[in-house]
C-alpha cells in the first residue's frame, strides 16, 4: 500500500508531501489543476523515462519518492533475488532527475536499474488511465486477463518450457538440413578433389627426397667430375696423399725403436691412413653410382610438378598439408554419407518436441476455457447493475499454430442487447461502456492478484451519474478488501464515497503557477462536492445535495 508520496521540483509542484490512507480514497480538482502531474511523477517514479523537462523550471533537480507498506503482501523473495534489503513496514523508492539528464533510481537506498523499479512498480500499483482503457481491444490483455483468472502460471510455465524445446528443435533441424542440402550439392566435387588426392599416393616426407634427387641428377656430370678429381688427389700414381701417408708412416716405424716417443703420433698417422683409404673406396664407389639419367630426372620432376600443382590448388605448403586435406575431405565425405540418418533423428527429435508442446499446449488451453467460462458468468453479473441489464459476453476461442502464448486465439465478444448478436468488444462497446467492463475486469482479476495499489484515473469518463455511483461502490469494495484503490474523478457521485478526499488545485505565485494537493476536512469535503454539482457559484442547495451524497455514502458503509 502507498503510504506517502513526496514530490520536489517536478513539473508545476514546488513541494508536495501527502500521506495517503488504505481503503478507497479520491482526488479531484478542476481540469489542469495539476492531477495529471502526480500521475506522471508515480509514473516516472515507477520506472517510465525521465525528460529533464519535467523538472520545475529553474530547478536542477527534481525528486519523486513515495513509500509502502508491504506485510499484507508476500514479496520478500523479489528483494533477495535483487540484493536489497527488505522492510515489509516500510518500503521507500526513490527517482532523481538532473538537469543535465542524469537521472538515478532507488530502492530502500539501494541504486537500482530502471528495469529492477519497474518490475517491483508493476507488482505494488496499477494505474488504469483512459489510454489503458484501449488495452480491452487487444488480444493480448484479453488473453492474460483469462490467465489471471485462470491461475495456471504452472501449466503456462510448462508450456512455454516445451515450446522453447520445440524452437531449439526446429532450429537444429533447419541448421543441420541447410548444412546437408549445401553438402549434397558439392559432393560430386568433393569426390573428385578426394579421388585426386587419394591417386597421388602421398608419402610424408617424399617432397624433399624428390627435390634432392632432382639436384643430384641435375648435376651428375660436375659431381662424377668432382669425385674422380678426389679420387686422383687420394690415390693417383706417384702423386695420391693415399701412397704419400703410407710412406709417411713406414719412415716413422723404422724409426720408432731409436725415438719411442712417436709412438702416438704414428698410431695415429696410421688410423688417418686407414680411414683415407675408406674413404677413397667409398669416393669410388660414389663415383661409379653417379650417371646422368635423362629418363630417370624426366620421371622425378613429373613427380614434383604434379605435388607443385596439388599443393598449389589445395591451398597447402607440402604434402602434409595435402595429407591432411585429402583426409578432411574424406571426413566430410562419411558425414554426408551419414547425414541422412542424421537429419531423420534431428526430424524425429523436431516431432517429438512438437508433440510435447502440443500436448502441454492443450492443458494450458484447458485451463483458459475454463476459467473462461467463469469470466463470461461473473462478467455478467457484474455488468448488469452498471446499466446493462441485459449483457451479452462471452469469450470466444480459436486454435491457431503454437506461439509464444499458446495456441489460443482469444476475443471478448459483447453486446448490450441481448436480442443483437455477439461481436468483438471494440466494434460495439461505447467508451461508456468500455469503461463499465474495464471496472469490472479490475474488480474481478484484484481478487485474484494481490496488487496493494490500484489508482483510476476518470474511468467514470461516459457514463452518468446514477452508473458513476454504483461503479464508485464496486471501486470501494475493491479498497476494503486489503487494498488501496484511488480514483481522480470529476463526478460528485464517486467523491462523495470515497473515505478520504483529496484535492488538487493551483495558484499563481511570483515565480510562476504552482500546483497543490491537500487532504479535505469534512467541512472543506462538502464545499468541494457542492462546487462539482453546481460551479464555481455554491447555492445553498448544492451544499445540501453534497450532505446528501456524503451522509448516504456513510450509511452505505455501514
Amino acid at each position: 500500500m502507498l503510504k506517502q508520496l513526496y514530490i520536489k521540483n517536478f513539473t508545476l509542484i514546488d513541494e508536495l508531501n501527502i500521506i495517503l490512507y488504505p481503503g478507497f480514497s479520491v482526488i479531484t480538482g478542476e481540469t489542469g489543476a495539476g492531477k495529471s502531474i502526480i500521475l506522471g511523477a508515480i509514473h516516472l517514479l515507477l520506472g517510465q523515462r525521465a525528460d529533464i523537462k519535467q523538472i520545475k523550471s529553474g530547478q536542477n533537480k527534481c525528486v519523486i519518492e513515495a513509500h509502502f507498506d508491504l506485510s499484507k503482501y508476500d514479496m520478500e523473495e523479489f528483494f533477495e533475488e535483487n540484493n536489497i534489503d527488505f522492510d515489509s513496514e516500510e518500503c521507500i523508492l526513490r527517482r532523481e532527475m538532473n538537469s543535465n539528464g542524469k537521472s538515478r533510481a532507488f530502492i530502500n537506498d539501494t541504486p537500482a536499474s530502471l528495469n529492477v523499479i519497474r518490475e517491483l512498480g508493476e507488482q505494488l500499483i496499477d494505474i488504469h488511465s483512459q489510454h489503458q482503457s484501449l488495452l480491452l481491444q487487444k488480444a493480448d490483455f484479453q488473453l492474460n486477463v483469462v490467465d489471471i483468472m485462470a491461475k495456471n502460471s504452472k501449466q503456462l510455465d510448462a508450456y512455454n518450457k516445451a515450446y522453447q524445446a520445440y524452437l531449439d528443435a526446429q532450429s537444429e533441424f533447419e541448421a543441420f538440413e541447410e548444412h546437408y542440402n549445401k553438402n549434397q550439392e558439392n559432393v560430386d566435387f568433393l569426390r573428385f578433389q578426394y579421388t585426386e588426392l587419394e591417386n597421388a599416393n602421398l608419402v610424408e616426407g617424399e617432397q624433399e627426397d624428390l627435390e634432392h634427387q632432382q639436384k643430384l641428377l641435375s648435376h651428375a656430370e660436375d659431381v662424377k667430375s668432382g669425385l674422380y678429381t678426389a679420387l686422383t688427389c687420394l690415390s693417383g700414381e706417384q702423386t695420391g696423399a693415399i701412397d704419400q701417408v703410407r710412406q709417411a708412416v713406414d719412415q716413422l716405424e723404422d724409426i720408432l725403436e731409436i725415438y719411442p716417443d712417436l709412438q702416438e703420433m704414428t698410431d695415429r698417422l696410421r688410423s688417418a691412413y686407414i680411414e683415407m683409404k675408406d674413404i677413397n673406396q667409398e669416393v669410388e664407389s660414389r663415383a661409379e653410382d653417379v650417371n646422368f639419367d635423362p629418363q630417370q630426372l624426366q620421371s622425378l620432376t613429373d613427380r614434383l610438378d604434379m605435388l607443385y600443382t596439388l599443393e598449389r590448388k589445395f591451398h597447402a605448403n607440402s604434402v602434409e598439408d595435402l595429407i591432411e586435406k585429402r583426409d578432411s575431405i574424406y571426413e566430410e565425405l562419411q558425414s554426408i554419407e551419414n547425414g541422412s540418418e542424421h537429419l531423420q533423428e534431428l526430424w524425429e527429435k523436431k516431432n517429438e518436441a512438437y508433440q510435447e508442446c502440443m500436448e502441454k499446449a492443450a492443458i494450458l488451453s484447458d485451463s483458459r476455457k475454463k476459467a473462461a467460462a467463469k469470466v463470461e458468468s461473473e462478467m455478467k453479473t457484474r455488468l448488469a447493475p452498471l446499466g446493462i441489464p441485459n449483457v451479452k459476453f462471452a469469450i470466444d476461442f480459436k486454435k491457431k499454430e503454437c506461439s509464444p502464448t499458446g495456441i489460443d486465439n482469444i476475443s471478448f465478444l459483447f453486446n448490450a442487447n441481448n436480442t443483437a448478436q455477439l461481436q468483438p468488444i471494440s466494434q460495439v462497446a461505447s467508451g461508456g461502456e468500455i469503461a463499465r467492463i474495464m471496472l469490472s475486469l479490475k474488480a474481478m482479476i484484484s481478487g485474484a492478484v494481490k496488487l496493494p495499489t490500484i489508482i483510476f484515473d476518470e474511468i467514470d469518463t461516459g457514463v452518468s451519474g446514477r452508473i458513476a455511483e454504483k461503479m464508485a461502490h464496486i471501486m470501494r469494495e475493491m479498497g476494503n478488501n486489503n487494498r488501496q484503490v484511488i480514483s481522480i474523478t470529476h463526478l460528485p457521485q464517486i467523491a462523495a464515497l470515497g473515505n478520504v478526499h483529496y484535492k488538487v488545485s493551483k495558484s499563481d505565485t511570483p515565480q510562476g503557477t504552482v500546483s497543490h494537493m491537500k487532504k479535505l476536512t469534512d467541512e472543506e469535503r462538502v464545499i468541494e462536492l457542492a462546487q462539482m454539482l453546481s460551479g464555481s457559484d455554491i447555492s445553498a442547495a448544492a451544499i445540501d445535495n453534497a450532505r446528501t451524497l456524503l451522509q448516504n455514502a456513510a450509511e452505505a458503509s455501514h
